[in-house]
């Protein structure tokens, strides 16, 4: 089974920057998407990004669309969170994970509601926190 460790949290100020890490114990296959995930005191998980190799396809939840860019380096089992233009309501614990093999081709909207439903979840995550 393939464990995540999350990594890159912290406290910013609105409008500040963060870039989460995402360290995977193997490589990434290439029918494998990473998604990263976040979840605030009280409400649902949501997806946020998802990267998919093989093709290099990026999904990005309509919120952060602009403002995040996923990227990974596979050679380092590595998938990357860069936030930017950090807003209040980005304050959550962050989550990466890994998709069942079948993310892309069922759904392929990290948005969804569902999304979660096609990822596992290893990891502990990491919080990030943006005041006004």
């Amino acid at each position: 089974q393939v464990q995540v460790v999350e990594s890159g949290g912290g406290s910013v100020q609105a409008g500040g920057s963060l870039r989460l890490s995402c360290a995977a114990s193997a490589y990434i296959y290439s029918n494998k998407c990473m998604g990263w995930f976040r979840q605030a005191p009280g409400k649902e998980r949501e997806g946020v990004a998802a990267i998919c190799t093989g093709g290099g396809s990026t999904y990005y939840a309509d919120s952060v669309k602009g403002r995040f860019t996923i990227s990974q380096d596979n050679a380092e089992k590595t998938t990357y969170l860069q936030m930017n233009s950090l807003k209040p309501e980005d304050t959550a614990m962050y989550y990466c994970a890994m998709d069942f093999g079948t993310f892309r081709e069922s759904l392929g909207d990290i948005g969804a509601t569902r999304a979660a439903h096609y990822f596992v979840f290893r990891g502990q995550g990491t919080q990030v926190t943006v005041s006004s």
